[in-house]
Order: C-alpha cells, then structure tokens, then sequence
C-alpha cells in the first residue's frame, strides 16, 4: 500500500491531468519518438486489511478502541502498578481471552481475503511480448500489455478490445460477478486496427480511473507510416472490465488500460457503514448505569473506610502498626489508591466477556439462515446469503419495509402479451382457440376497417425487430440444421388477420427449445419484444458485419445496414437505431416509455395510442411505445457527423451525446405501443400481508408507472378494494388549475386532515386492521412531486411540506411511490429512518438502482434475481425469493432478537450476583479491600463457569417453536420497538440479581452465626465463606437460565449440567493439590472440607430454593395470556393433522412458559 501512495505521489503527472496516454504493447509512436514509459500501478488486488508485519499493532489498535476493552486495560495496569486487593491474573486473563478470540476471529476473516486476493492475483494470463505468448501471473500485467483472453476466461484487468476471432470483430461479455447481470453484453473491437498485433503502433488516450461501470471515454490515434494518425473513439462497448468473463467467443486479444486497485471492480469495493443495531445501543446504556453503580460503590467504601478509620484505635491498631513511610505518605494520595482499589475489587459488575459472547452468537447464529433448507431455491440452486452477522436481532425489530417492484414483488420473466398499432389492438390467441389475432377496443368503432392498415403493421414489426440490441446465440451444427428448417414455415400464411396462429411454432409447439435460449440480450424486455415480433411473422436473425437481417412474413430475407445505436438511459428513457434499407432510405427507430416518446411525436397520433397504453398499466403490464422517422440526406449527414464527433469528445462525451440524441429525436410519427407482462412473486400477496399483521408498514418504491405499479400493489393486497388513495402526482398537481407549489399545500393540508387529524389514534406497534370500521388509507407519490415535497423552493415551508408527507404516509396502511430515481428511493429511506421514535428500516430489492436504499437503511435485504448481483453484494442479508423474507423476519428474526436480549439482560444479571456480596463483604472487614472470592474464582466466573450456558441458550431457544411464529404474525409485535431491552425488563433483572446478592450474603451469615459447623468443632475461615457464597451463585444463576430454557437439546443439557460438573471437579481438584507456583494457596482442601458440613449442604440447597422461587412463583400463578391464544388456534385447526414429535412432546412447556417469555426474558 506504501509503495502505491508513494507511486501515485511521485509518479508523474498523473495526479495533476484529467486523462491519460497509453503505448499498446510498450511501443513508442511513432517509432521515432523518445519513449519514457508512463507509471502506472501494478495489477495486484489487496481487500485484505492486515499483513503479517501490522497485523498486531494494527488489531489491538482497533480492538482498545472499544471501551469496556480500554476500560479493562486500564483496571489491569492499575492492578500492576498499585498495590491492590486481587492479582492482576483475575482481569488480565478474561482480557487477554477476549481479545485473543476477537483476534483469532479477524485474523481469520482476513486470512480468507489474503487467500482470495492470492487467488486472483497468481492467476496465469497469456501476454503478448515481442511477438511472442507467454504465460505470466496476473499481478504482473502492466498498463499497455496486450492480453489474449480464450472463452470462458475472466478479464484479469480492465482491457481495450483489439482484436476478436469472430467475423463480425464483436465479442460477448457476461458482467455477473460485476453487476450480477448473466446476459450477454455486445463489446465491440476499435475499428481500423491491423490483423498483425506485433506491427500495431498506437496509443489510446483515456480519462483517469473512476467507479462508473457503464462510463469510459477515450480515443485511439493510430500510427501509419507516412500517414496522419487515425483516431477512433473509445466508449463502454470497447472496454472489457476485469471480472467479466468472456462468452460465445473463441479468443481475443486486448490492451491492459487500468490495472490493480485503478481498475472500476476495485474502484467499486467500498466498505459499507457500518450500522449499529438497537440492540448495541442498549448495551451500552446498560453499561453505562453498571459503571455508575461501580463508581458508587468506590466511592461509599472509600468514604466509610475513612470515617471508620477516623475513630479511635480503628486506623492503627496494635496488631497491624504502619511503617514510617506509610505515616509520611499523602492521604490524599492514598484515598486515590484506596478508591482505585475498590475499583478494582468490584470490576468484574462490568462483563467484558459478553462482548465476546455477543460477537460468538452472532457469528454463529448467522450459520442458521445459510443451513436453511426452506431458503434453498432449486432454480438457481443457491440459499440464503449472510453478508454481516451483526444485525441479526434486528431482524426482529423490523417497522417499515421498502420494497422494490419489478424483479422483487414481481418475477422480471416477461412476456410478450399484446401490441396496439395505430390505435388498434393486436392480442395473440392460440390457434386452437382463436384465428384472429386482433380485436378492437381502443380504436375509434366508426372505422370500417378492422385493423391497422399492413404497412403500419409491417412498419410496427420492423421496429420491433430492428430497434434493440439482441443478438442471435450461434447454433452448433445440428441446432443450425434445425433452425434452417424452421425458417422455412415461418411466415408461411401468417397474416396479422386470418390465419395468424397457424404458422409453424407460434403455439409453442414447433419451435424446439433453442428459441427460448437463442437470443441474447442485457434485459429481458428486449428478448420479449424480439419474440414477440416472431409471433406475428417477422424473425430476427441476427446481425452480420454491420447487417441486421429479418425475415418476413412473406419468408423473404430483408437486410438493413445499421448506422448508429442511441444507447438507453435512465434520463432519456428511450433507446433508438439509425439503419438504412436495400432501396438507400434512412430510418430511426425508437423505443421507450411513453411520457418520454409522446412529447417527441405529431400530438394527433398520441391519443389514439394512449388510451391503450393507460389500459394495460392499469393491468400491471409494462408498456412501451414505438415511433419511427424517415431521415433525409441532410439530417443523416448532419447527425452522422455530431455523433462521431461527440464520439471523440474526452470531455462532456455524455453530455454532448444527449444533445444529439435529443436533436435526432424529434418530430417522430407513433406506430403503436407494447405490453409484456411481468408476473407476481410466488406467494408475493401472502408475504406482503403476513408482514402487515406483523405490525411492519410496507412502502413500494419503484422507477415504473403509477398505473403499473397501482395494479402490483392491489394484486399483493397491499391495497384493498375498501382503501381509499390519496394521490400525489404531477396529474392532480395540475387539476386545480393554479400553481403546482399552491396545490401541493392544498392537496398536504387535505390529505394530513383525512388520514391525521379525522383518523382515530393506532394503538402502538400496531396497523390499521382491514376488519374495522376504519377507513383505510393509501398514499401514492410520484417523482416529480416528491421533488417538490423534499426540496422546495427557498420561500416555501419545505419542512413543512416534509412533516406532513411524513405523517400522512405513517397514518396509512401502505405507501406507494411510483416514477423514483435510485437517489430518490435513498431519499425517502433515510427520511424515515430520521423520523421521531427512529423507526427501524428494512430495504430489499434485486437491482443495482436498489443499491443505494439497502445501504440507507438498517436493514438491507437483497434477493438474488435477474437484473443482477450488485443488490446482493451491497446488501447485510440476501435471500432466492421475495416468499423467504416472512420466515426470516417473523422466525428467525423473532428468535434472534429474544436469544440476544436474554443474553444481554442475564449477563448483567449473573456479574451483580457476583459482586454484590463482594461490596456487601466490606462492611464487615473494616473496609480493607479483603476480597470475598479466591482468585482463581474471581478469574474463572465469566470465562468458564457461566459462559458455555448463556451461549448455547443464545444459540439454540425457540421460546415458541418456528410453526407458530409462522401461523401468527401478530408475535412479532410483542418484541416490537426493543421491547425485551427497555428499562423495565432491565429494572427488573437488575432487582432480581440484588435480591439473590443479598440472599447470598446474609443467608449465609447467618449460617455462620453458628460458630460449630463441623463435627469436630472447628470453625470456617472467610475463605470457606466465599467459597459457599460462590457454590450458591454458581448453582443458582446456571439453574435460573435451566428455568428459563423452553427447548431443550442435548447441547443445552451438556452445557448446563456439564458446566455444574466442571465447577465441582475443579473446585476439588485447585484445593486438592499443592500449586508450586502459588505463593500462597487459600482454597487448599476448603471446598472438600465445606461438603463435609451437613449445615454447608443445608444452606446450599435452601439458599438456591429461595433465590429461585420469585420466579417458580411467577410461572405457576400468572394467569397465560399473549401469546397462548393464538398458540392453540393453528393446533385446533389442525387437530386431525398428525403433530410434530417437538410439539407433543412438550406442550406443557409450550402453555406454560411461552407467555411469560415475553416479559421477563
């Protein structure tokens, strides 16, 4: 890393320009010229964080930046330097294990990346040096190399496309490990370059690198001998980006341009925010009032030790004189040490080792989501994916999910449904129910005519299988033997009229398998179009050296030279081709959403088509509308000319490119419009509605139109056919007549009075229930209004507008927004997120434009579909279906959150058992910082004697078994809003854990009151007291997790009686034997001669029957209420049903304690 900042420092003026100059193959040009070789990076790949040499300083660094780790260091030195009660082995052994765990951990996390980076970076690639192949690692490839890459290889870095084995000098490019996307992309050589790559003398100028995957300017200057340079212009369609993988292709030779950590996958690899869970937060509030209270108990001993000390005779008594020194020393000096101390002594209130067994159980626990087996998906032969383990539990606390629509609540599989042209609609029928392919509903009924005339049909079908950019998969021999003969029947009768289903295929039936996969294309509505158009008569058969050629319906073989391609843009939102025919016309094709084509048409062909498109967005298909223009000599001259020179343009290519597009674009004639439909999610409506009884409110953001995505949400039940929209969108801007910013206030003020200020109060973690009297409300929004809404004009109230829109939305049962930028849906995410109470935010979706809300909010969700990976790679959790996310949320999530608060809650619980009778102790030893517990006690309490339990609990309780969390959704409000974590559970173990400390101490003073304990006479020392106070919180704390335990393992009995049976074995082996090492050994033969005392055993026992009855008393006589009711509905329903061996098995447990789990977890 040194040596690359060093690079990039001194290396140039790379840093100070805005492009840079490549020589293809190390050659200078022309050859004449003086070459000094530019510096570039090399082509290493580092995502690992540590080396070998800081992997230690680097790791304790960033682990003592944790507080209770810096705290527990502190206390350690402390021990070291001042002269306390306990050794300083009690703190610095449970530090030394949890940063050592923590170490492990990390080191081994990073060890993957090392093995992954060598992976890539050892990689051989065959270069072409001085004529010559030779085989090199990857991490050798220098900027200017040129590279052969064979089919099936992945680009080792970012290349220029020189030269490819396939005729036509295109290749094909899959970019899933880029963006996810598994069709195939057309990449394009530069033209002009010659066939003998030894003799090529070139250099290509190019910006510097930045993170856009879809942008590249650059131009190549071409050296000849004697000539003027050739330059030719270099966009997206000639890189080829490291990562992808070369398809379809033989073998094709490129030159490297951007190298290592330069090149867009690495540019790309950002470390997402890290996000904290509500969980953390608490935590960190629990400590906080633990550290208050050690501070308090320092401060009352030190306090009373010198009040106590100020009586006659109690500070110096005759058996314990103070040395001279001690006399002369400061006493304000040694208040402080004495406070330090105590300190000291009553450290171990603050459990450090629960940090580590919180990161244990979250790592671990993330292995149940990927061991799944109802997330494994057959289709794609993937499960689920767990990207960060940290945010399990909020998976249980999840109050407002945005989703997207298209890939997401619908499957992003088109079909080709129907197509009106010139206001006619042509709907395919099979041939064994209908021979007429048309109908007429949206044209005007007064025409004589049935059907658009044939030239527009033939004009409409061209577009269709000119304007797109699909290519035809090269058939292997016996393939291409099938698809001549296909060729043949193809447009044999197959009028758009009479006759139309009756051609070979076209009911699915005659056409072989190939036609499903012989296209290739990077979206799925262009491979939908382009068999839609087979359909009706006319085949695309691919493109050949600049040549698309289409067959007719007449079987005739018709060839068009394409000039130009208008890529699509999301700003545009439309795509155009400019080709040229046999007989010399030039023709622009153009395609795309109608509130883009309908500007750019003769208004009095928008209404003919706009009925219809209105009509099948209303039924949730996705539309688009075709438009056509005949371009003169002139204007072809003229857009020729703009476009190759924007072309060559290293600045503002984008932007002078739009300029020309739009130039190009206008004054088009409509043919017609399209609808493929795009079919629901499995089991889309019955997630969405598991989710609202959930008490989760379900907002829909999505780029599509309002009219589609209003058809999604009525089909998914997130609106009922009772719910009342409110719209606000550019169309009811406009109705009132007046200013779009006084409509808007209007239309806010309206809409806050319906569903605010009229609406009854929802009771909290609760929605509005479909069954109730109540009028339900949905809220639709646009992006252009929401522009409005967010950033309105300086003079106007927008945070006024803002407050509003947000509690409009939070009255409603479902939030609709429709016609969202990527940007936008970030936007509304994060307004949420921010809004009062902080509600916690769930984001899924499947796109790359879905990136930027699952990074926003708390929780991101990506689903592994068909636009692509990018959705999965930024995301904490990633599932096949949209169908997984209620058992992830209302199972997994329930589970995760009750196992963790539990954790959490006991953790403090056990460590104030243990140290209040050590603060108790004091008050009856003179204050001396005698510490109550041995050493090794001390030491071993978190670590060893209650540790394995906790964890195991935290792993493996379902307080009420995945079945019924599924069968009732309401649960998952019971844990709303962190509620195992507030201050009242927390008020309540910490009240437990001072009556059992209390218990502890003085019962067993009590028992000591008695000075014969043995049968021989002799009394216990304090260090039998200790040791019985400790067997009695040993026994106690483990048998109150036993009580609290509903599901019940073997691991769980192993844990619990195993770590019962550890604690005696050593108590009996550390007194049994004599420790050289030991200076002096307190515990020795204690506990043994302990057991030997009926009265020991008495109190033992009786002591732990108390500690534990509040809550035996609270399981027997609180009345089962919450959850039970809707436990027995699914077990009546099915009682006919054979029950699970789990659940006969324990229905008992199941009445009796999944009630009380809830609040006193």
């Amino acid at each position: 890393m040194l040596r690359r900042r060093l690079t990039r420092l001194f290396g140039g003026d790379e840093r100070r320009v805005d492009s840079r100059t490549i020589y293809v193959g190390h050659r200078p040009c022309p050859a004449t010229e003086a070459f000094i070789p530019p510096k570039f990076c090399d082509n290493r790949i580092v995502s690992s964080k540590y080396t070998v040499w800081n992997f230690l300083p680097k790791n304790l660094f960033e682990q003592f930046r944790r507080i209770a780790n810096f705290y527990f260091l502190i206390i350690f030195l402390v021990q070291v330097i001042v002269d306390t009660p306990t050794s300083p082995v009690t703190s610095g052994l449970p530090l030394f294990f949890v940063i050592t765990v923590t170490a492990i951990k990390q080191g081994y996390e990073d060890w993957l990346r090392h093995k992954a980076d060598n992976e890539v970076n050892k990689y051989l690639v065959t270069v072409l040096e001085d004529g010559l192949r030779t085989r090199k690692e990857s991490e050798k490839i220098k900027v200017g190399d040129v590279v052969e890459v064979v089919e099936d290889e992945t680009f080792p870095c970012d290349l220029i496309l020189l030269q490819s084995s396939r005729e036509d000098d295109t290749c094909f490019v899959t970019t899933a490990s880029l963006d996810g996307e598994s069709n195939h992309k057309t990449h394009y050589t530069v033209p002009d370059t010659v066939k003998d790559l030894d003799s090529l003398n070139a250099t290509i100028e190019c910006e510097q690198p930045q993170p856009d995957l879809y942008k590249f300017v650059g131009r190549m200057h071409i050296y000849r001998n004697d000539h003027e340079p050739a330059v030719r212009s270099l966009g997206p369609e000639n890189l080829l980006l490291k990562g992808a993988t070369l398809k379809n292709t033989e073998k094709i030779y490129c030159v490297a341009v951007y190298t290592g950590m330069e090149t867009k996958m690495a540019l790309n690899y950002q470390g997402k925010s890290q996000k904290r869970s509500a969980v953390e937060k608490s935590i960190n509030a629990f400590l906080l009032v633990y550290l208050c209270i050690l501070v308090s108990k320092a401060l009352v001993c030190t306090t009373l030790k010198y009040v106590w000390q100020s009586k006659p005779g109690q500070d110096e008594p005759w058996y314990n004189e103070k040395t001279q020194r001690e006399r002369d020393s400061n006493l304000y000096l040694k208040m402080f040490t004495d406070f330090l101390s105590f300190m000291v002594l009553f450290n171990f209130i603050i459990p450090v080792s629960m940090y580590v067994t919180v990161e244990m159980q979250k790592f671990l626990g993330s292995f149940f989501i990927t061991w799944d087996k109802d997330f494994y998906d057959p289709e794609i032969q993937e499960g689920a994916l767990v990207n960060t383990s940290d945010l399990n539990e909020e998976l249980g606390q999840v109050e407002y999910v945005f989703t997207d629509k298209t890939g997401t609540l619908t499957q992003n599989n088109m079909e080709f449904i129907e197509c009106c042209i010139d206001g006619f609609q042509y709907k395919y029928r099979d041939a064994g129910t209908e021979l007429d392919g048309f109908c007429v509903t949206d044209g005007p009924v007064s025409k004589l005519q049935q059907k658009a005339g044939r030239e527009k049909e033939e004009l409409f079908l061209r577009a269709l299988c000119l304007c797109h950019t699909v290519q035809v998969k090269e058939p292997t021999g016996q393939l291409r033997e099938q698809v001549d003969g296909l060729g043949l029947g193809l447009g044999r009768g197959r009028g758009l009229g009479l006759g139309l289903g009756l051609g070979l295929g076209l009911d699915g039936e005659g056409l072989p398998q190939e036609e499903q996969t012989g296209f290739i294309a990077s979206s799925p509505d262009e491979v939908a179009l382009v068999k839609g158009a087979m359909k009706y008569g006319f085949t695309f058969l691919g493109l050949e050296s600049k040549n698309m050629k289409i067959l007719n319906r007449n079987n005739d073989v018709e060839v068009y030279e394409l000039l130009h391609v208008l890529n699509f843009d999301p700003v545009r939102r439309r795509m155009s081709v400019i080709v040229r025919s046999k007989s010399g016309d030039t023709l622009l094709f153009c395609k795309g959403a109608d509130s883009s084509i309908f500007p750019r048409v003769r208004q009095e062909e928008v209404e003919r088509i706009r009925m219809h498109v209105e009509r099948n967005a209303t039924e949730g298909y996705r539309t688009l509308c075709v438009a056509y223009k005949q371009l003169s000599e002139d204007e072809y001259a003229q857009a020729d000319a703009g476009l190759r020179e924007a072309r060559l343009a290293l600045q503002d290519r984008e932007e002078r490119l739009l300029t020309i597009y739009n130039q190009v674009e206008t004054g088009m004639s409509l043919i017609g419009a399209t609808a493929v439909e795009d079919r629901l999610q499995e089991e889309a409506a019955h997630t969405m509605e598991a989710l609202q009884g959930a008490g989760m409110k379900v907002w829909v953001l999505t780029g599509d139109k309002m009219e589609t995505a209003k058809s999604t949400c009525y089909a998914c039940r997130l609106f009922q056919r009772g719910t009342e929209l409110l719209e606000l969108t550019v169309r009811t801007l406009e109705e009132g007549g007046r200013k779009r910013e006084e409509r808007l206030h209007e239309l806010l003020l309206e809409y806050h009075r319906k569903a605010v200020q009229d609406a009854p109060p929802v009771k909290a973690g609760g929605v509005t229930s479909w069954s109730t009297a109540n009028q339900d409300y949905g809220f639709i929004i646009d992006g252009a209004t929401l522009s409005m809404v967010l950033n309105s004009s300086p003079d106007s109230n927008s945070s006024l507008y803002k407050s509003l829109f947000l509690q409009i939305c939070q009255n409603c049962t479902s939030v609709l927004c429709c016609r969202m930028a990527p940007l936008q849906k970030a936007q509304i995410v994060k307004m949420v997120k921010n809004s009062k109470g902080s509600p916690i935010t769930l984001s899924i979706g499947d796109g790359a434009n879905d990136v930027s809300m699952i990074l926003e909010a708390h929780v991101g969700i990506g689903i592994k579909g068909k636009e692509g990976r990018q959705a999965v790679r930024n995301s904490d959790y990633a599932v096949p279906k949209l169908k997984h996310l209620k058992k992830l949320l209302l199972a997994h999530g329930h589970l995760y959150y009750v196992r963790i608060a539990h954790l959490v809650q006991y953790f403090f619980y056990k460590n104030l058992c243990f140290i209040l009778p050590q603060f108790l102790y004091q008050f009856f030893c003179g204050y001396s910082q005698q510490p109550l517990y041995d050493a090794a006690y001390l030491t071993m309490y978190n670590i060893c004697f209650t540790s394995m339990p906790i964890l195991a609990y935290s792993l493996l309780e379902q307080h009420i078994c995945m079945e019924i969390l599924l069968d009732n959704a309401t649960l998952y409000r019971g844990i709303a809003k962190n509620g195992m974590l507030r201050w009242g559970p927390f008020l309540y173990w910490t009240l437990l854990g001072i009556y059992q400390g209390l218990l502890f101490f003085f019962g067993v003073r009590y028992l000591f009151s008695n000075p014969a304990l043995q049968d021989n006479g002799q009394v216990f020392g304090n260090w039998s007291y200790g040791t019985i106070v400790f067997s009695i919180l040993v026994f106690t704390v483990t048998l109150k997790l036993a009580l609290d335990t509903r599901h019940w393992t073997w691991i769980n009995h192993f844990v619990i009686w195993g770590s019962l049976a550890f604690y005696v074995f050593f108590s009996f082996f550390w007194g049994g034997i004599i420790w050289p090492f030991l200076k002096q050994q307190r515990l020795y033969f204690v506990f043994a001669n302990m057991l030997s005392s009926v009265s020991a055993w008495l109190v033992i026992i009786l002591l732990i029957m108390l500690s534990l009855l509040p809550d035996i008393l609270l399981v027997v006589f609180r009345k089962p209420r919450g959850p039970r009711a809707p436990q027995n509905k699914p077990v009546e329903a099915n009682a006919g049903a054979p029950r699970s061996p789990r659940s006969s098995a324990r229905p008992l447990l199941m009445r009796t304690f999944s009630d009380e789990s809830n609040t006193v977890i």
